[in-house]
């Protein structure tokens, strides 16, 4: 069973950047998906990243394409979030998410099964 921590959250000035780690210690050799979602106040939780392990595939809205980047290392178990170019809206709790990877990489968000407690990340303007 996956254990999930995420470090890595702050205060960082608008156009700054942040990077977070999601580490699981709980992984095994089967192929997961992983993501990263937010939650800011009063609005509904946000996927943000998804990374399909069986192909390397990596899916973004259009909020944070070309801003935010997820990446992995296998060898420690860990997951990335690299954030630059923050904004004010992307200010929120920032919870990784991993599930073992059942069908084909474009349903990414769908097999997600284990979550960690969050990071805050908080951008000012």
């Amino acid at each position: 069973q996956s254990r999930l921590v995420e470090n890595g959250g702050g205060l960082v000035q608008s156009g700054g950047s942040l990077r977070l780690s999601c580490a699981n210690s709980g992984a095994t050799s089967h192929k997961y998906a992983i993501a990263w979602f937010r939650q800011a106040p009063g609005r509904e939780r946000e996927g943000v990243s998804c990374l399909s392990e069986s192909d390397g595939s990596t899916y973004y809205p259009d909020s944070v394409k070309g801003r935010f980047t997820i990446s992995r290392d296998n060898a420690n178990n860990t997951v990335y979030l690299q954030m630059d170019n923050l904004k004010p809206e992307d200010t929120g709790v920032y919870l990784c998410a991993v599930g073992i990877q059942a069908g084909p990489p474009v349903l990414c968000y769908r097999y997600l099964e284990f979550w960690g407690q969050g990071t805050l990340v908080a951008v000012s303007s």
